[in-house]
């Protein structure tokens, strides 16, 4: 199984490369602007610890959204089910950074995985610990058992420069009392965290405890098996912006994108995918990850919908 997987994961990435001139990156952040676009990588790492990478898998690169995943977790950790009393559990439909849902529900973002709720979540965050940014830092480093990852300071000065969009949401929760920091220090936070520089093998292989029940294999308990699951649902119905009915029809399994070209994957009981390439379609997901990981899909028959 292993030769096959390092065997299917190389035909993927010869034939992801002729994607890599479609899309545009993301270039409303300018330091993502400066990335070179023909790009593209992708890592499986299994639940029994083995570890197939192929292409650029070992380039790090602005994890961006995909760090909303860790931050969801650590806020779970720390407040259990009273968190869902200020984010919700459904698709939004509508892009990332939309103020448009927020008016109509009170200031209750829908889902974590949208702009609005990760700024709750950070709000949790900036209450629970001094430097939250730092505590999203270090418990990836945990997932890892190593240091090695950092956050960008380039990326993340660039992104707080040009953050009115995500001013104007945490300002307009926060008129409905749902963010109780400060906005300037909750978009610090904010942006600091998704400058967080992984690579594919780094990313793939700290998500595993969503692929086993909550546990990271070789370490401890992260969240209780059925937290993980939960995530897991949101990772299907929410994780890709307003495009994850679409990932749920074409790959079927929970996947988290970021607007850096990243796409994570989960195989509950099996493993963990990521795959990155930084151009991106209009939806912010990156168009060779998403074909890499629906042809991986596919061509394994892996789905949770068998």
């Amino acid at each position: 199984m292993s030769a096959d997987i390092a065997a299917l994961l190389q035909t993927i990435a010869d034939e992801a490369i002729a994607l890599t001139d479609r899309g545009a990156v993301a270039d409303y952040i300018p330091a993502l602007a400066n990335v070179p676009p023909r790009q593209f990588g992708i890592a499986v790492a299994t639940v029994d610890g083995a570890l197939h990478r192929a292409g650029s898998a070992d380039q790090a690169f602005s994890i961006q959204s995909i760090s909303k995943l860790f931050a969801l977790t650590l806020a779970l950790q720390r407040e259990g089910d009273d968190l869902w009393q200020r984010v919700g559990r459904e698709p939004s439909g509508t892009p990332f950074n939309s103020l448009v849902l927020l008016e109509r529900e009170s200031g209750v973002p829908r889902n974590p995985f949208v702009n609005a709720g990760a700024l709750v979540i950070t709000d949790v965050l900036c209450h629970r610990y001094l430097q939250p940014e730092r505590a999203v830092l270090e418990f990836v480093h945990r997932l890892l058992s190593r240091t090695s990852v950092a956050i960008d300071p380039q990326v993340a000065r660039s992104e707080r420069l040009h953050s009115d969009r995500n001013a104007a949401i945490a300002h307009f929760m926060r008129s409905f009392g749902n963010l109780r920091q400060e906005v300037a220090a909750i978009l610090d936070a904010y942006c600091a965290q998704c400058a967080i520089a992984m690579s594919c093998a780094e990313l793939a292989r700290a998500a595993l405890f969503l692929a086993a029940d909550g546990v990271q294999p070789g370490a401890a308990r992260v969240l209780q098996a059925a937290d993980a699951r939960r995530i897991n649902a949101l990772m299907l119905t929410c994780g890709a912006y307003d495009a994850a009915g679409d990932f749920a029809f074409r790959i079927g399994l929970p996947t988290k994108t970021g607007v850096g070209g990243g796409i994570l994957a989960i195989v509950p009981g099996r493993m963990s995918i990521c795959a990155w390439s930084p151009r991106l379609d209009a939806t912010g997901n990156s168009i060779a990850a998403a074909a890499a990981i629906e042809r991986f899909a596919a061509t394994t028959g892996l789905s949770i919908f068998r």
